[in-house]
């Protein structure tokens, strides 16, 4: 198998007999590659089961065909494979670091994220915290001991409101694979919390401004399909060297996400559950810091590891509805009932 990568692959890709290795020493698996051994850790592992009711956008939603945080991972994983596959790229670890890369997100999105970076001292953020839970908190404490190439692609995928491709690439995942997934995490979640919010009846596809229509087409998959093949027909003449998209295609995924944050993130309905939200895990925070009961025992944590540290590890892996029934279990009286 290793042969075959060797034979198939791009000059670009990263080879599973090429890794820089895992944090501990093992042996290696007869029947899997390094990056498919990864994969499967990461599907097999608590965290990636609890991302199924963890927040995307809409706060512990009821409805059926809302994105959660597990949902978004696998519409990364597929738009990611999509462009690994056409680039000849290592499908493997690039699947690994996609559905790896948000295990460290908290409960109620990032509402939950900006809260736990308020209350936790050095602040918070996610994809540190996604790093803590394939090196230390994962199998009590052990963690899943990751590739460096897998840790490499969680840690920098992150964003925020930058440039998803920058010129200088100090920022970026070493490897080609890891640069895929951060630029299909942004194809993902511009188009399913676009087609989200207009589900919930937030926004209607007319309101979308009319050049990213004409430029990239009036529905989901036409916009997905778009912005997919416009960063493999741009990137392949060079076979994968450097990752390009064109400049108008590029222009239209900044505006359609900033376009996002004007009318969805911060539009009145999401933000007024956010708050909500970020009261919940602000209370809990300063409760878990005088009460052990609620806390995970399980983890064998270094003897220096701090108080704060304990609670913020425990408050990120709650799911939304884990959080709210806590909450109300603590805070809110109980009914009487006599038996």
């Amino acid at each position: 198998m290793e042969e075959r990568e060797a034979r198939t692959l791009s000059p670009y890709a990263c080879l599973s007999r090429d890794s820089r290795g895992r944090r501990r020493e093992e042996p290696q698996c007869d029947i899997r590659l390094a990056f498919q051994r990864d994969r499967d850790r990461v599907i097999h592992s608590k965290t990636f089961r609890r991302l199924k009711h963890k927040t995307q956008v809409f706060l512990a939603p009821t409805g059926d065909h809302y994105r959660t945080r597990l949902t978004h991972v696998l519409e990364v994983a597929q738009i990611a494979r999509t462009m690994a596959s056409a680039l000849r790229l290592n499908e493997n670890l690039t699947e690994a670091i996609a559905l790896a890369h948000d295990l460290g997100h908290t409960p109620f999105g990032h509402a939950g994220e900006s809260v736990l970076s308020e209350l936790y001292p050095g602040g918070f953020r996610h994809y540190e915290q996604s790093m803590r839970v394939v090196d230390i908190l994962e199998k009590k404490g052990r963690g899943l001991n990751l590739t460096y190439e897998v840790r490499d692609g969680i840690l920098k995928h992150s964003k925020g409101r930058m440039e998803v491709l920058p010129d200088d690439l100090a920022g970026m995942p070493s490897t080609r694979e890891g640069q895929l997934v951060r630029v299909a995490d942004i194809i993902a979640y511009v188009n399913h919390d676009l087609d989200d919010a207009i589900r919930a009846n937030i926004l209607d596809e007319e309101s979308i401004p009319n050049d990213i229509h004409n430029l990239l087409g009036k529905s989901n998959s036409a916009r997905i399909g778009a912005m997919v093949r416009d960063l493999i027909t741009n990137t392949a003449p060079n076979g994968g060297e450097k990752l390009i998209m064109s400049k108008p295609v590029m222009t239209a995924i900044t505006d359609l996400r900033s376009f996002l944050y004007e009318n969805v993130y911060e539009a009145h309905r999401v933000h007024d559950d956010f708050i909500k939200g970020q009261k919940v895990l602000r209370e809990l925070y300063y409760y878990f810091q005088e009460h052990d009961e609620y806390l995970d025992d399980s983890i064998d944590y270094a003897a220096e590891t701090s108080r704060d540290r304990k609670v913020c590890d425990f408050i990120a892996g709650m799911t939304d509805h884990y959080a709210l029934e806590t909450y109300t279990n603590i805070f809110l009286p109980q009914p009487w009932s006599v038996k």
